[in-house]
């Protein structure tokens, strides 16, 4: 028989055993390792800690936690982390008793419930979707345990959260697809809007960045925009908490100065052992500071920290900030309907990422739910190694001609790279056909029944009719060197034309001088073959 109840004291050490049985002695998290600590987080009001015991042994099987309002604007919103049950336990129910335990406990006190299932193996993901949660992204290599593993973000929403949920968030294009699926999976309707238009903040320079002190704290609190009206950033913790207490949760702050006077700030939290910084919040008199703040941010933990992993949590109505993120290096990894309360409503919250780690998953176990999230997150991952491929090969592509630099870079991130053999068949004619491929090294042979009729080269197009007609394709097409070339689904195209016509009006009439110049070669070579000499 299997006993649950609130931990005392005198577990501490049992917790400690269960955990260093689950993870190893380097588990990065101290306060589950340490015993003076785990007992302090057993007294603290904010969590809730559980154990399963062996009602005739006496000895602790499991725990489980809820850390209770993690927002630092008394949100309702608590983490449902830390189950680990023993190995020698497994296989006996306990993981659910416990998930089922804390929801029990915690229901009337919450109306957001947040885990991170880890993937490597399948046990908290079966149970937290047995428990209903619901996946809303995916958090690539966001854990340093051996390796950097990742973890799957779920939600669960209690009482009338989502009654409260502010409707018809502005997102940037490259958050779309996880914004659809993540609302689909959560039982709303995607209601989010795309923008296109609104700019970036300023990339504006001559601010001094220092780290913050005493000093400057002051001037800093002065500051109202970006803490309490129009929240663009959210975390855990806020200036008013006090300079000493931010500096006890390893949070720091790098202020900008404008001629001496102090004009902004970034807060993160700053994790050395799992090469991890977090950001929590955004201070700024005006828009100048704010790209420079995250730039520096950004280069210090990639140049100077030693940092792997920056993840921030931006409104999903605050289209400028997350396009200044995108153009710094994030990558939209997870979205949050109705996470962070303001004023009288709940808002979507875009959870975006900056990977300096290279991308290296190692075996991942998904349902799949979770499967087809992680396709959707990690499609951005994958072209961002790709990007700067296609963007080398730019002035010699034939689909990219007359488009600006922010176009180009936008076609880009709907393409993927493949790489041919020498020999290797990139399609067959009559067979299905339905995208282009855009060759950016290497020359391939154009062959109709059987009979070379052409060949292709380094920035110009296959496949452009079937892409454009959704028929078979009408040749056969042979590496005759390496190659690689950029791919771009009929699919694709249709939804970035959809969203930007201006973008689609260059693709078509680059594609339609593609064809005329083929058709010309094609007529020429023929007439060559039937009139020699």
């Amino acid at each position: 028989m299997i006993h649950l109840r609130e931990a005392l004291a005198t577990d501490a050490e049992a917790i400690r055993d269960i955990f260093v049985a689950c993870y190893g002695a380097d588990y990065p998290y101290p306060q589950f390792r340490d015993v003076a600590l785990l007992t302090k987080l057993i007294y603290s009001d904010d969590t809730l800690l559980l154990v399963a015991e062996d009602s005739e042994t006496g000895r602790v099987l499991g725990t489980a936690s809820v850390i209770l309002e993690v927002g630092a604007f008394s949100d309702l919103v608590g983490e449902f982390g830390r189950l680990a049950v023993h190995p020698d336990a497994r296989q006996r129910g306990v993981g659910k008793l416990l998930m089922h335990e804390r929801l029990a406990r915690v229901r009337e006190r919450l109306h957001v419930g947040l885990t991170e299932a880890r993937i490597v193996h399948p046990f908290t993901l079966k149970i937290a979707e047995a428990h209903d949660f619901r996946v809303v992204g995916f958090l690539p290599q966001r854990m340093l345990l051996s390796r950097r593993e990742s973890l799957m973000p779920m939600v669960r929403y209690f009482g009338g959260a989502l009654e409260l949920r502010k409707n018809h968030p502005r997102i940037v294009p490259e958050a779309y697809p996880l914004s659809h699926l993540s609302l689909e999976n959560c039982g709303l309707m995607p209601d989010a809007i795309v923008d296109e238009e609104s700019p970036a903040y300023p990339a504006a320079e001559g601010f001094d960045i220092e780290d913050l002190t005493t000093e400057g704290y002051a001037a800093l609190l002065r500051i109202e925009r970006g803490r309490t009206r129009h929240r663009e950033i959210f975390g855990p913790l806020r200036l008013h908490y006090g300079f000493f207490k931010l500096a006890a949760r390893r949070s720091r702050y790098l202020i900008a100065r404008d001629a001496g006077r102090v004009v902004g700030a970034i807060g993160f939290m700053l994790d050395a052992n799992e090469k991890l910084v977090e950001i929590f919040e955004l201070i700024s008199v005006d828009d100048q500071a704010i790209h420079c703040l995250l730039g520096e941010l950004e280069r210090r933990a990639r140049e100077e920290w030693g940092i792997e992993y920056i993840d921030v949590e931006v409104s999903a109505y605050a289209p400028r900030m997350q396009r200044t993120l995108l153009e710094i290096g994030f990558l939209p990894a997870a979205y949050i309907p109705a996470l962070a309360f303001h004023e009288v409503e709940r808002l979507d919250v875009l959870k975006m990422v900056r990977l300096l780690a290279p991308l290296d998953l190692g075996p991942l176990t998904l349902s799949p739910a979770a499967q087809a999230m992680a396709d959707v997150v990690l499609r951005q991952f994958t072209q961002r190694s790709i990007l700067p491929r296609i963007a080398l090969a730019v002035g010699e592509l034939s689909l990219f001609g007359g488009l600006s630099e922010e176009q180009t870079r936008r076609l880009a991130s709907v393409c993927t790279v493949s790489e041919f053999a020498p020999g290797q068949t990139l399609f067959r004619e009559a067979t299905a056909g339905g995208e282009l491929l855009v060759i950016m090294s290497g020359e391939v042979e154009v062959r109709v029944n059987g009979e070379t009729v052409g060949k292709v080269t380094r920035g110009e197009c296959l496949g452009e009719l079937s892409l454009l007609t959704a028929t078979p394709h009408h040749v056969t097409a042979v590496a005759r060197t390496g190659v690689e070339a950029a791919l771009l689904t009929r699919a694709e195209l249709v939804q970035l034309v959809r969203q930007r016509p201006d973008i689609g009006v260059l693709i078509y009439r680059n594609l339609a001088v593609d064809v005329g110049q083929k058709l010309l070669r094609s007529d020429a070579t023929r007439t060559q073959r039937e009139f020699p000499g």
